[in-house]
């Protein structure tokens, strides 16, 4: 395994086609400062272009994944610098974020400890998320005197139904890594000890997987969401004839040939050889 550091603040590490992106700001809880933020387009950057990365795992040093944003460098110093100065620290933090949720390679939120406020926003841009037992989520915002921004609010708008979202959203109340899985946060939720062995194993299941056709399947999901029936049937078809054009292996042709003419594998148990 080897580690690359980014300014004291990110470390990434490569294992076995896994980059495990780690927010490194332990005594903070991870909480997302302006350098941060604006190193993590840098992080991105480097992994999209990196063959050592076939699948991101974003987690938090110690004993958080990331405490949301830092109040004292991104809200009450950015502020004082001006207006300016807070949308330049808006565009580094929403940017990545964004960033991240059309990230070409698959990605997995791995919350380890707790995950509060703006830090729901990196969550929700991975595309799947195990959390263990013992995290601890939460929109506190509402105990100090603002609505939960950066996206928090749109984001347990797509996650959890309507009840359940304004109710932490008004109390503040925190919930377990159980019940942030049966409400839709994470996937799933796992005792703490087992998080990384269950987060490797679903990352090689990923890595099995035709690339381009993963990158593919997560875009057009995360589009139609937002499309009527006939405009996602209509853009499914482009996009489908599109990965075929990009996948320069024709793991679709190859697919169909070891299934018809081989007969060495079920596409609904298992994955062609690539």
């Amino acid at each position: 395994m080897s580690t690359e550091p980014y300014e004291g603040v990110v470390k990434v590490d490569f294992d076995n086609g896994v980059a495990w992106v780690t927010l490194n700001r332990p005594d903070k809880r991870n909480c997302m400062n302006p350098t941060l933020n604006r190193v993590m387009h840098d992080v991105l950057d480097d992994l999209e272009d990196d063959d050592r990365c076939g699948v991101l795992v974003l987690t938090g040093e110690g004993t958080s994944f990331s405490a949301g944003m830092d109040l004292k460098e991104y809200f009450r110093e950015t502020e004082a610098k001006g207006h300016m100065a807070t949308r330049r620290a808006q565009r580094d933090s929403y940017g990545w974020w964004r960033r991240l949720r059309w990230f070409e390679k698959p990605t997995i939120a791995m919350v380890n400890g707790w995950c509060f406020g703006g830090a729901f926003a990196p969550l929700f841009a991975c595309d799947l998320a195990i959390a263990a037992d013992e995290a601890q989520f939460g929109l506190s915002e509402i105990n100090w005197g603002i609505l939960p921004g950066g996206g928090a609010t749109k984001v347990v708008e797509q996650l959890m139904n309507q009840r359940q979202a304004m109710y932490y959203i008004l109390t503040g109340e925190m919930l377990g890594g159980q019940k942030a899985a049966e409400l839709g946060l994470v996937n799933e939720s796992v005792p703490l000890g087992d998080l990384r062995g269950r987060v490797r194993a679903l990352a090689d299941v990923l890595l099995a997987k035709n690339p381009v056709t993963v990158k593919a399947a997560k875009d057009a999901f995360k589009r139609v969401i937002d499309m009527t029936y006939d405009d996602a049937e209509d853009y499914l078809v482009v996009r489908q004839e599109a990965a075929n054009h990009l996948d320069k292996t024709e793991g679709r042709k190859e697919g169909i040939r070891q299934f018809i003419d081989e007969k060495s594998y079920k596409p609904g148990l298992a994955s062609y050889r690539r």
